[in-house]
């Protein structure tokens, strides 16, 4: 039964002939918050690196705010687009596993209600009369 409705299905999506969306956007940005959080983190070091061992209190702060603060934000940055795109990637997998376990639980009550409805064969109440209706 579930083969039948897997086949079905799929012959209907491919008669749509709609382009779904793609999951090259979403791949992309995820990269992008990876390569984010990680030239942040590595501008951060360096800028506090170079702040260290900086001369003066004002070039101390001038390399800690074009260093460090820049890649303290390109951190927050990062990790918010990887934090979005890793939860909404997990979150349609439990969607489309949450729909399957329904689907397989509703096949199973359909055919335990179907199966109530019909008399066993050469049971004790089953009618010969009746029995050529019995699939």
């Amino acid at each position: 039964m579930n083969e039948e409705r897997i086949k079905t299905f799929t012959s209907e999506v491919s008669e749509l002939r709609v382009n779904g969306a793609r999951g090259d956007r979403e791949r992309v940005l995820l990269g992008a918050g990876v390569t984010l959080l990680g030239a942040g983190v590595a501008l951060a070091v360096v800028g506090g690196l170079r702040a260290s061992s900086a001369n003066g209190l004002g070039n101390q702060v001038a390399l800690l705010a074009t260093g460090s603060f820049i890649g303290f934000a390109l951190v927050v940055a990062g990790a918010a687009l990887f934090v979005r795109y890793s939860i909404a990637r997990f979150l349609r997998y439990w969607l489309v596993r949450l729909v399957h376990e329904q689907r397989t639980e509703t096949d199973r009550i359909v055919h335990a209600i179907e199966s109530l409805g019909r008399p066993e064969v050469g049971g004790p109440d089953a009618d010969p009369a009746t029995m050529a209706d019995v699939r």
